[in-house]
């Protein structure tokens, strides 16, 4: 996986020291358990959308997906209203 990450970001020009491989996990994880399975690979996909629309970088990627999985633990009842934005 290791050499995946860095082949990948080498090739896309990403920092590879931004990319939090385990949070990312962790975030497709609880998308794909509490979601839907097909919602953990978009829900990766729009967490690193938003980070780089916020600048990118490991502290802008980091708040995305706090975000993203914080929402996601909490979708069991439907999106919740007070979850924090990333602004």
């Amino acid at each position: 996986m290791d050499s995946w990450v860095s082949a990948l970001c080498e090739r896309l020009g990403v920092p590879v020291d931004d990319v939090d491989v385990g949070g990312i996990l962790d975030l497709a994880r609880d998308a794909a358990h509490t979601v839907e399975r097909p919602a953990a690979p978009v829900t990766a996909f729009i967490a690193g959308y938003a980070a780089a629309t916020k600048g990118g970088g490991a502290a802008a990627v980091n708040a995305a997906l706090d975000i993203a999985a914080e929402l996601a633990r909490d979708w069991n009842d439907g999106p919740d209203v007070t979850t924090p934005t990333l602004q």
